[in-house]
C-alpha cells in the first residue's frame, strides 16, 4: 500500500473506518472490471493503491445518509436501524 496516497486519502476522509470501507468497496468494483478514474503509476499498481489515489485526488468520496425515522434502509432490516449508509 502506497503510504503517500494513504496519507493524502486520510486528509480527505477523517474517519478511518469509512476510509477502509470506501477503499474496500472501490477495490471490489475495480476487480469486477470498473475502469480506474486515475492513470495507474505503473501496470503493476494494485487496486487498493488505485482506490487510494482516486480518493487522494478528490475523485472518490463517501456520502452518508440516515434512513428516515421509522423506515428501514433495506427490506427485512429492523426499523430501529440508524446505521449510516455509505454510497460511492
Amino acid at each position: 500500500m502506497n503510504s503517500r496516497y494513504l496519507e493524502q486519502a486520510r486528509e480527505r476522509v477523517d474517519n478511518e473506518e469509512i476510509l477502509v470501507n470506501l477503499v474496500a468497496r472501490r477495490v471490489r468494483q475495480l476487480h469486477r472490471g470498473a475502469r480506474p478514474m486515475v492513470k495507474p503509476d505503473s501496470a503493476l499498481m494494485e487496486a487498493d493503491d488505485v482506490a487510494l489515489k482516486e480518493i487522494a485526488e478528490g475523485l472518490l468520496a463517501a456520502e452518508m445518509t440516515l434512513a428516515p425515522e421509522g423506515e428501514p434502509e433495506l427490506a427485512g432490516e429492523e426499523e430501529s436501524s440508524h446505521e449510516p449508509k455509505i454510497t460511492l
